[in-house]
């Protein structure tokens, strides 16, 4: 029994047997190994314990509810300063309106000092906490040479493992059946899954425009069934003037456009060309964000006329209501234009919604109008993606450089909501920037870092 234990000892301690007497043996037991340093790892603890409390969700939302505050306090600014004009009897003004406006003026600059000391207090500690950790993480890469049994090492080999089997297994059996049935109005059935690439192509300017979408019309002009339109976003990576289009895929894929360039205007950017990344084309119009503007403008490619339609009052626009993960957010998202079987979507988010996404649909006519619309509870800054299918709101996120997760849908049949969708897609390049999906052929569209992607959707 006493073997036992001086065996695995013998590897980290010296042993040497000192004989003092004839009937007494003494051992000696040098230790060969540092001592932990207890105290360095309890510091590195508390150390990571103070950033977690430093750096909460609180402080997020209080800047929120700031300009949340302000953007609702400058309207009000507005409408009594022109009450104030029409008061205006040529030599005075109503004494009671120009106190109102004053209090507000205060209100006014009490916030904007109060935003400003709130922005300077966290970009202090943005810097502070990413000191920190950079200190904690050589802390612990110190630490680590005291794991002489490499115990640490093993642990992260395995849980890589893990992570590798898990996404393995996902890539089999991607699909988890909602409790809920999806849209029974589909003619293709249930959507289960997608496949694919089945087109991967940088097209006609590879690498030049990262930002950009790519598709096909839905609903196209007779003659033009076969054609594919293509948008880059050729001004800043966030601004665009004119469609090209292609009479068929291998013409898209070789890069060889022979109906050419649908101009807006001239000028890039002007008054309602494209802004942003999210546009459709349905039965002949591109549908698009009009520059600087939280409205939707439909662009007839024949007529070259454009029709605006002005979204709700509180709709958040000029990228302040953008499509995230977090890494990166991607500019100029906030109004993210879909097409289905059923025709023309929006997807975008308001300050009344605080920041969930919002869908309506987009009715055809002389003047174009906003349908029934329907408020979700999945946040937009946590949304990478929308697309829909057969009626369906999908969400996608990000889960690596190499996979994104269709995770949501909202069915707007039965409104039931879905957040265990558990859909993959295998991406060719690390971020999604527009995707659609097209009713046509039953494919999604991404267009990712300049590259174009479609993959097929499988109904069952």
């Amino acid at each position: 029994m006493i073997l036992y234990v001086i065996v695995p000892l013998c590897t980290l301690f010296t042993i040497t047997q000192q004989v003092t007497s004839a009937d007494k043996c003494v051992c000696e037991l040098t230790n060969t190994e540092q001592a932990f340093p207890q105290d360095k790892l309890s510091t590195v603890e508390d150390n990571a314990l103070k950033c977690n409390s430093e750096v909460t969700d609180q402080k997020t939302l209080e800047l929120e509810s700031l300009l949340l505050g302000l953007d609702r306090r400058l309207p009000q600014l507005q409408e009594d300063v022109s009450l104030l004009e029409m008061e205006d009897d040529g030599e005075l003004y109503g004494v009671l309106s120009l106190q109102v406006i004053e209090n507000e003026m205060k209100d006014i600059r009490q916030l904007i000092d109060k935003l400003n000391s709130t922005t300077l207090g966290h970009q202090h500690l943005t810097i502070t906490t990413a000191k920190k950790l950079e200190d904690l993480k050589a802390e612990m890469k110190e630490l680590e040479k005291y794991d002489t049994m490499q115990v640490v090492k093993r642990q992260e080999a395995n849980q890589r493992l893990k992570r590798d089997l898990d996404q393995c297994r996902n890539g089999l059996h991607p699909i988890i059946q909602p409790t809920q049935p999806q849209h029974s109005n589909c003619p293709h059935g249930v959507f289960v899954n997608i496949t694919g690439p089945r087109v991967y192509t940088a097209g006609e300017f590879p690498g030049s425009y990262k930002y950009g979408a790519w598709g096909r019309d839905p609903k196209p002009e007779t003659g033009k069934e076969s054609w594919y339109w293509l948008v880059m976003m050729t001004s800043s990576n966030r601004y665009s003037n004119y469609v090209r289009l292609y009479s068929s895929l291998s013409s898209l894929i070789v890069g060889v456009s022979i109906p050419g360039n649908v101009q807006i205007h001239p000028t890039n950017p002007t008054t309602n060309t494209i802004q942003g990344p999210n546009v459709v084309l349905y039965s002949g119009a591109l549908y698009y964000n009009c520059y600087n503007q939280d409205a939707i403008c439909q662009f007839n490619l024949t007529s070259k006329t454009i029709t605006n339609l002005q979204l709700p009052k509180g709709t958040r626009f000029n990228s302040k209501g953008n499509f995230c993960h977090l890494d990166e957010c991607y500019p100029f998202t906030d109004l993210d234009l879909a097409t289905d079987e059923s025709g023309v979507w929006v997807i975008y988010t308001t300050t009344q919604d605080f920041g969930n996404l919002v869908l309506s649909k987009v009715e055809e006519g002389e003047d174009l109008m906003l349908g029934q619309t329907w408020h979700t509870s999945v946040y937009k800054l946590g949304v990478t993606n929308t697309f829909m299918a057969c009626g369906v709101l999908y969400a996608t996120r990000y889960i690596n450089k190499e996979m994104e997760e269709i995770f949501y849908l909202l069915d707007t049949v039965t409104g039931v909501e879905n957040f265990n969708v558990g859909i993959f897609i295998k991406k060719m390049s690390p971020n999604i920037y527009a995707l659609n999906y097209s009713p046509v052929d039953q494919e999604l569209h991404a267009y990712c870092d300049s590259y174009m992607v479609s993959y097929k959707v499988l109904f069952e």
